[in-house]
């Protein structure tokens, strides 16, 4: 098994992760050099399949993807920059221009980081420290107008772009870069990422679907058969698109069993409600699904069971994951889930609950519902269409987490001419 690592930044930068890449067997490396950072969104688009890990160049094009969420934080990394780093591009710029240096410009790097190590100390250093992503027009501005006012003798900076059009403007420009040591402990570490990220997609899967058309149970007719007979073929196709097996429960209940990563590979296109909606239109039958991973298949069939549980609960068409952390996770499409933990919330919210009528499952949803929406003020209406349940429910839910102190009165609402205004509630958890 070989770890697919894929490598964005500009050419030079990525030849010295090839060159550190060389001394791991177990990696796989493929290049994608840009000449614009931009270029990274088009690169992570077409190849995310492809890569198990992504190595970038620097803080910038990292941040970049994740910003705009064409990662998640845990999928790649960058080699920070070092001392090592910063003192090799001042001893070799030293050498070149012939010169001892004694003020210059820096970018990107945070001087306390390096200062200890490097003889900064020593120089008059005008910087421009920052995390993440930082506009290229406003780097350039800061370092030619430190030249142009004589306070520096050279400029370093961590940006190819910047480098390269500071040494158009004939401004003596050299790059950071980042250290050899430093490059091949990101690769170890990103190595272990995707050892650990294939054992979990090899982790067992169980799609568990129940029919739940009014007057199923009990009805035996041939009519309803016939449409049973419909499912099961589509059934049938879809386990051998998942590359799984097809097992029937009986009383119209069905597990489909495959592994996370070939679910993985479906969810990113919404087969699962693709598939609900072929059962209406070629069975007639209307269909719950519920989706459990587990490091066991007894694991994955519980996780599967109790997510059937919580699907039963919904009136819009849904379908809900529970993982081998009992995580829960509502998805009514790709564009919109939502995720809580069945299991724990923090300790003192759990401590306020143990006076209170409503588990700690029910206040991580509405936490995570919260966050969602970006929402801390709601009335019971708004709790209702959260939980998708009726607002009486809603008012009771909401009157318990007042007692406990995690709700508060803040107001009043009108709800209509003649009815009585609704509270408007404020959460607490914060």
């Amino acid at each position: 098994m070989k770890i697919r690592l894929g490598v964005i930044g500009p050419s030079h930068s990525i030849k010295i992760i090839q060159n550190a890449v060389k001394e791991f067997d177990e990696i796989m490396l493929l290049p994608f050099p840009y000449i614009e950072m931009e270029e990274t969104q088009e690169i992570i688009s077409a190849n995310k399949k492809y890569v198990d890990q992504w190595f970038f160049s620097g803080q910038a094009p990292y941040d970049y993807a994740v910003t705009n969420q064409l990662i998640l934080e845990e999928e790649g990394l960058y080699a920070p920059l070092n001392s090592n780093s910063l003192n090799k591009t001042l001893l070799e710029a030293q050498l070149q221009e012939q010169k001892i240096f004694r003020s210059i410009s820096l970018d990107t790097i945070q001087i306390k980081d390096v200062q200890a190590q490097t003889p900064l100390n020593l120089l008059t250093v005008r910087a421009f420290p920052y995390k993440g992503y930082h506009p290229v027009n406003e780097i350039i501005d800061f370092h030619l107008q430190a030249f142009e006012e004589g306070q520096i003798d050279a400029a370093i900076t961590c940006v190819n772009a910047v480098h390269k059009k500071l040494q158009q403007l004939g401004i003596p420009c050299y790059k950071v870069a980042p250290d050899v040591i430093a490059v091949r402990l990101i690769i170890q570490y990103l190595k272990q990422r995707g050892v650990s990220q294939w054992y979990r997609k090899a982790q067992v899967a169980i799609i568990a679907i129940e029919i739940f058309q009014i007057g199923w149970e009990g009805n035996f007719s041939y009519k309803m058969k016939y449409h049973e007979l419909e499912l099961k073929k589509l059934l049938l196709n879809y386990a051998e698109r998942i590359n799984g097996s097809f097992v029937e429960i009986g009383d119209g209940r069905y597990f489909l069993y495959t592994t996370r990563g070939e679910m993985e590979l479906q969810l990113s296109e919404d087969s699962l409600f693709d598939l609900i909606t072929e059962a209406e239109v070629q069975s007639k039958l209307e269909i719950r699904i519920g989706l459990g991973y587990g490091i066991t298949s007894l694991e994955a069939e519980q996780n599967a069971r109790l997510a059937i549980q919580y699907v039963r609960g919904k009136e819009k068409k849904s379908i809900v994951f529970v993982d081998e952390n009992k995580k829960i996770t509502e998805s009514e499409g790709h564009e919109h889930s939502i995720s809580y933990d069945n299991r724990k919330v923090s300790s003192e919210w759990n401590e306020l609950l143990e006076a209170a009528e409503i588990g700690p499952v029910t206040v991580d949803r509405i936490y995570s519902m919260a966050l969602h929406y970006r929402k801390s003020q709601l009335t019971s209406k708004e709790l209702a269409s959260w939980m998708n349940s009726t607002e009486r429910n809603a008012r009771r839910i909401l009157t318990e987490l007042e007692n406990v102190g995690l709700a508060k009165i803040t107001g009043e609402e009108q709800s209509g001419q003649r009815g009585r205004p609704r509270k408007v509630y404020e959460l607490q958890f914060m």
